[in-house]
């Protein structure tokens, strides 16, 4: 199932409306950004490839070993024989870990994971320009799909004076939800806790404050 297939226009207007009613009060803009992955992870198609073409040399060297016993069965020493079981070990890896992505994430290091995830939201940043805003009080809320991470980034209005913990706290609640197949209850949490937190720290909406950014769902 596609990632657009996942919300129906209903969450999608859950979703805006949550937006449109937390920068209601703040001086502040909320843009959520929803991806399916943040890298394509090709590392872990070689990957897996390697570990089931060994798997594959494996068996054989163990059905050698205890299980044949009738010495003319030459196909099985033949080197042409070796070398189709082999390769075909390792397109059977490389089948798995493209049609499966708890297979895929077996042969990708959750640092190489944080680190995309990481490269994904600064690029979705600024693709979706959240930087655009007047006083520069831009927040985005990234949620990779595949990486299982929740990143929030602030422009440099709010990051200067909101400490990482509150953000950390905002993401832990928000993958609890995911977690739980509840992904718009945590988006909209999520939202909310963007506006409370923007208004405890002195943001407060003004008279001359516009919509600078769509307030809708981003779904790449």
């Amino acid at each position: 199932m596609k990632l657009k297939d996942k919300f129906n226009d209903s969450d999608l207007q859950r979703i805006k409306h949550a937006v449109k009613e937390a920068e209601d009060k703040i001086s502040g803009e909320i843009v959520p950004v929803i991806v399916e992955r943040s890298g394509n992870y090709t590392i872990a198609l070689y990957k897996s490839a390697v570990v089931f073409a060994t798997l594959g040399f494996v068996f054989m060297i163990i059905f050698d070993r205890y299980l044949i016993t009738d010495a003319s069965n030459t196909l099985y020493y033949d080197p042409v024989f070796i070398f189709f079981v082999v390769i075909s070990s390792g397109l059977v890896g490389v089948l798995l870990a493209m049609l499966s992505d708890g297979v895929k994430r077996m042969f990708i290091t959750r640092r190489h994971l944080e680190e995309c995830t990481r490269i994904g939201a600064e690029a979705a940043f600024l693709e979706e320009e959240v930087f655009n805003t007047r006083h520069r009080t831009g927040i985005m809320i990234f949620i990779s799909f595949f990486e299982h991470k929740v990143i929030v980034m602030a422009d440099r209005g709010i990051s200067k004076v909101v400490e990482q913990r509150e953000w950390d706290a905002l993401v832990s609640n928000l993958i609890g939800l995911i977690r739980q197949g509840k992904p718009v209850d945590g988006i909209e949490a999520g939202i909310r806790r963007c506006g409370e937190i923007l208004l405890e720290k002195g943001f407060h909406k003004t008279a001359d404050d516009i919509n600078e950014l769509r307030d809708d769902l981003r779904i790449n």
